[in-house]
């Protein structure tokens, strides 16, 4: 059976930030249905509840440069994960000193702790640790993002002779755009004495840089959609390291995250039952629309189409074009059009406090500052059609939820977006949402008043293509197959550097 290794900072419920949270635990799944071993390790921050784990014997000893440093591990189990041969076994690395905080990376979004260098090359050590502690060797270790990208460089330079000698490693880039960059001389807490070679591939422009030192040293790096894959090997996108990516080129794989319709299906859904509607019953779907519209204080009107987001607040997802103070195509998309806007997220500070200051202006735009499942849950299921004008998206999850949801989606012709989403076809009728391709205000604007001009003038189009955009299946099903491909391919050597 082959043997797989989550290596995250993240993963859901557990804690969570973001996509990455999501797409551990749906892969995760999905693998161990199909019967792969696979595991999880990530650390046991402090709002993790650990009163139903296992506390695993003895105490963990992790050797860092500077000495021994002591922690504890806990066993849980991935809920949802369930197959007749058990659950996927998730460990927690406990150091109180290092998690025993509120927070991921920072107190706020804006502001990362000061010590995440030391935090995070602590688990990078301790997965070692933790796998010879349940005398666990995987096949595959599987780090996602810079949190866990010095593990590749651990297993090349220090553990490739002794029990992870048949190991391999693949990253996931998740977003280029976090890269996990500290002082050059945190580089100790990998190597306390650096030759000029663990210098050419740690450090970056002066400084030690998590991401880049796994993509030099992985053996496989995928991103989450083929589009990403080649974007960020460009100078637009990659971040100042598409001239290293190129390099690796031949190593680098899209792989479009899977959709979690557990969670996320209209049939099923618990928020919004008992209005549960589907691709053949789609009259509660303007049941949902209307408690939608209650919850935030809006007119109860099917003619007047919703547009919602769920959303990070902060530049990558468009919000500069769409809300920043004097130049944000918002308030005159809220100003001149005939519409309901409803905008679910937390993230930078001016962006929050500008939508607090646009919603005292406009009636028909509402807000929820922070973030509410049930909430997030109503706005994809009761919204007419779901904005996410990115400046990049690597994948992107919610224009999957709303397809499935019969929301269509307006996005960006980038990333995962672009790998996803069928642009409205006026002469037949046909897609699963509407796309544009420049990040400005006045695009932004002008694509709304197409997609106004479509509802208003072709509904028909407009039931058409929700009926398609619901049956379509993004599942996990394809892209788990296509990581299950990779794995084997370096279980059986066939991938090298």
């Amino acid at each position: 059976m082959l043997k797989v290794l989550m290596v995250t900072s993240e993963a859901a419920p557990f804690a969570k930030t973001g996509g990455l949270a999501d797409m551990v635990s749906s892969l995760s799944s999905s693998l161990k249905a199909r019967n792969i071993d696979v595991r999880i390790i990530m650390p046991r921050y402090y709002t993790i509840n650990r009163d139903t784990f296992e506390k695993l014997p003895p105490a963990l000893c992790v050797p860092m440069t500077y000495g021994d440093e002591w922690g504890a591990v806990y066993k849980g189990a991935l809920p949802g994960s369930e197959t007749p041969g058990g659950a996927v076994p998730v460990y927690f690395l406990e150091h109180e000193q290092l998690y025993g905080r509120n927070g991921i990376y920072g107190y706020t979004p804006d502001e990362g702790f000061h010590d995440n260098a030391h935090r995070y090359s602590f688990l990078c050590r301790a997965v070692f640790q933790i796998c010879r502690m349940i005398n666990w060797i995987p096949d595959v270790i599987h780090c996602h993002d810079w949190a866990s990208a010095l593990i590749p460089y651990i297993l090349r330079k220090e553990e490739y002779l002794g029990e992870f000698s048949g190991s391999f490693s693949m990253l996931t880039i998740h977003n280029l755009g976090y890269q996990g960059i500290f002082p050059l001389t945190e580089a100790y807490l990998v190597k306390k004495h650096l030759s000029a070679w663990d210098i050419a591939g740690l450090e970056f422009d002066g400084a030690f840089n998590f991401l880049k030192t796994g993509i030099v040293f992985a053996d496989v790096i995928t991103t989450v959609s083929p589009t990403y894959a080649k974007e960020i090997q460009t100078s637009q996108y990659g971040e100042r390291l598409d001239h290293l990516l190129r390099s690796r080129s031949n190593d680098v794989y899209g792989i479009l995250n899977g959709a979690d319709y557990e969670n996320w299906s209209p049939e099923t859904d618990a928020y919004i039952s008992p209005n549960n509607f589907s691709v053949s019953k789609m009259a509660n779907k303007k049941k949902v629309k209307k408690l939608l519209q209650k919850e935030f204080g809006l007119p109860q009107d099917d003619d007047i189409p919703v547009f919602g987001m769920v959303t990070r607040l902060v530049a990558q997802k468009g919000l500069i074009e769409l809300c920043y103070p004097t130049i944000g195509s918002l308030f005159n998309i809220c100003n001149d059009f005939k519409l309901q806007f409803i905008i679910l997220g937390s993230g930078n500070k001016w962006c929050e406090e500008e939508l607090r200051r646009l919603t005292d202006r406009l009636p028909n735009l509402k807000i929820w500052i922070g973030y509410n499942d049930r909430i997030a849950h109503i706005i994809e299921a009761g919204s007419d059609f779901f904005l996410m004008p990115s400046k990049y998206e690597p994948c992107g999850l919610n224009q999957l939820y709303s397809m499935r949801y019969g929301t269509l989606p307006i996005v960006r012709n980038t990333g995962g977006l672009a790998d996803s989403v069928e642009n409205y076809n006026e002469e037949t009728g046909k897609g699963t949402g509407f796309v544009l391709n420049d990040l400005t205000p006045h695009s932004i604007y002008n694509t709304v008043g197409w997609v106004l001009s479509t509802w208003y003038n072709k509904r028909k189009d407009i039931n058409n293509m929700r009926k398609q955009a619901m049956r379509k299946d993004f599942s996990w099903t394809k892209s788990a197959d296509e990581y299950i491909k990779l794995y084997s391919n370096l279980y059986n050597r066939k991938v090298f550097l």
